[in-house]
């Protein structure tokens, strides 16, 4: 071969190396920087152009959902450890001698409920005086709030003063109970057991219950069968209902929910949960009326008595003073009332029942009876917002103002609340 020759050969393979090299750099610069990755990481940890496999976040992996049995049995798992029994002892001759052998103080709201008269009875301490035993005449539900045994139940459930209250927890440990504090205007109650590390219960929301949603409801059904599971569904939201027993107790209970999980004698002051395994209201009635007609009180009620009894050790309810019945169209109509929404302020059936409580925040803003109270801070009052669920949610030193139809004229008035005593 030439000289010429050879030097033209050499030449056009060095060429050729040099724009190979370079083709392959810039190839490596385009897949690596089109892909996010720094060139000088893919170079030095790859050592060459990645596959498209490598450069793929791994795929997320597929769960199957979880039925709904399944559901409903992971929170009963989640929640049962916190729902507690609550037995109430009282005193069999002082018992027997006020109300006769076969009446019991316990009864559920809407439900007369006889315990049998052969219940279990504990023996008498040292120096107890003779006919002093103790005997177990009712029991309730509730649930640990605080792991060091606070726990929150109905108000009608503790509200025997004579009576003792034992908690009897889900692993068969039995603890007294004393009262901590009782809602003066709801269904409920906050007790406290001296014990460390107690599982709780997950308070949720309970606004955001809907019409068919799945509930579960745990109690201690009938004061014999601790923990029992019944399921169902929300059946209505925003009752307001007349809650009674047969000692002529009565209360009324507003914005409660509505639900066909079986709700028994035992089981008040227990939790409806829901399918998360949240708290979303505290079961307090049962028509007799009906077949499973329940009422739960919404959680949300709850939280602020909650929040009081940790700050105050009290339940602190802010209080107008007054009594008053929610004007409806069927009774303007029948009473020829100008409106037909508000409070309309009446006095009760008894003398001392008055319309407007003396020396309260409404007597003092000068409320009188007849007058209809329209709106509270630019609320209209009606079924779906009353008088008491609004003034609830405000705090004792409040002001608050009021829209009102007094002697067929509207005028406002300026209330400062009161605390309820």
């Amino acid at each position: 071969m030439q000289k010429e020759q050879r030097q033209f050969f050499f030449a056009t393979i060095l060429i050729a190396l040099i724009v190979g090299g370079l083709s392959g750099i810039i190839a490596a610069v385009y897949v690596t920087t089109s892909v996010g990755f720094e060139p000088a990481f893919v170079a030095t940890v790859f050592g060459r152009t990645p596959k498209p496999s490598e450069l793929q976040a791994p795929a997320e992996k597929q769960t199957t959902p979880q039925s709904e049995d399944e559901l409903v049995t992971g929170l009963v798992k989640k929640v049962q450890p916190a729902v507690v029994s609550i037995s109430i002892s009282k005193n069999v001759r002082s018992f027997s001698n006020r109300t006769g052998p076969n009446i019991f103080p316990f009864d559920d709201f809407f439900e007369q409920f006889g315990f049998p008269s052969q219940l279990p009875q504990q023996q008498p301490q040292q120096g107890e005086p003779q006919g002093g035993q103790k005997q177990i005449v009712g029991g309730g539900t509730g649930f640990v709030i605080t792991a060091d045994g606070m726990i929150l139940t109905n108000k009608h459930v503790v509200s025997d003063a004579e009576a003792e209250y034992t908690v009897t927890t889900n692993d068969g440990k039995s603890y007294p109970a004393k009262i901590l504090a009782q809602d003066p205007v709801n269904d409920l109650a906050v007790i406290k057991v001296e014990a460390k590390g107690l599982p709780t219960v997950v308070l949720g929301d309970s606004d955001g219950i809907a019409i068919g949603q799945t509930v579960v409801a745990i109690g201690n059904s009938l004061a014999q069968f601790p923990n029992t599971v019944t399921k169902g569904v929300g059946s209505g939201l925003g009752r307001r209902v007349t809650a009674g027993d047969n000692r002529g107790m009565s209360e009324v209970l507003e914005g409660v929910s509505q639900t066909d999980a079986a709700i028994n004698p035992g089981n008040s002051g227990g939790p409806l949960v829901n399918l998360r395994g949240e708290v979303v209201g505290i079961n307090t009635a049962v028509s007799q009326a009906g077949q499973l007609i329940g009422f739960a009180i919404p959680i949300n009620e709850a939280k602020r008595d909650i929040a009081s009894v940790k700050k105050s050790g009290k339940i602190v309810r802010p209080w107008l003073g007054v009594r008053y019945v929610i004007v409806t169209k069927e009774l303007a109509e029948k009473n020829q009332l100008s409106v037909d929404y508000g409070a309309l302020i009446l006095r009760g059936q008894a003398q001392t029942d008055f319309a407007v409580i003396p020396g309260s925040p409404a007597d003092k803003a000068g409320l009188v009876e007849n007058d209809i109270i329209l709106e509270i801070d630019g609320t209209k009052i009606d079924d779906d917002h009353p008088l008491s669920r609004i003034v609830s949610r405000k705090n004792p030193g409040d002001t608050i103002m009021l829209k009102v139809l007094s002697k067929g004229k509207e005028k406002t008035v300026k209330v400062e609340l009161g605390e309820f005593k």
